[in-house]
């Protein structure tokens, strides 16, 4: 965890630099994320779960996001973690997004090493 950043984004004031600082907060995180689960080879889809990420405005997730199982005990509080700041983040800001659904994958398939999410 990243020592330097606010234990709570409600905390800061909302203006459009904090609103800056706090997206490229969210940023850093979702990297964070990324990178750690890039390290992973995907060699055997059944090794490979995956998770709803972030949070729209007007309700469910942003994004599904592939992990590997091995992963889940230190991966999914990141993932979690990173859903409530976006929440926070929304609600702080006045956020307002699409309503799409976004349809969570039938399954997950390795091509070149990367997991990648089915929709069928």
């Amino acid at each position: 965890m990243d020592a330097n950043l606010p234990k709570d984004i409600s905390e800061r004031p909302a203006d459009e630099s904090s609103q800056k600082y706090d997206q490229a907060q969210l940023d850093k995180l979702k990297a964070s994320i990324e990178s750690e689960i890039a390290k992973e080879k995907c060699t055997n889809a059944a090794e490979w779960t995956f998770a709803p990420m972030g949070a729209k405005a007007c309700g469910g997730p942003q994004l599904y996001i592939a992990y590997p199982k091995k992963l889940e005990t230190s991966i999914l509080p990141k993932i979690n973690d990173y859903t409530e700041k976006v929440k926070a983040f929304n609600q702080k800001y006045g956020i307002v997004s699409d309503c799409m659904m976004i349809i969570p994958p039938t399954s997950i398939k390795c091509i070149k090493g990367k997991a990648e999410l089915v929709n069928s």
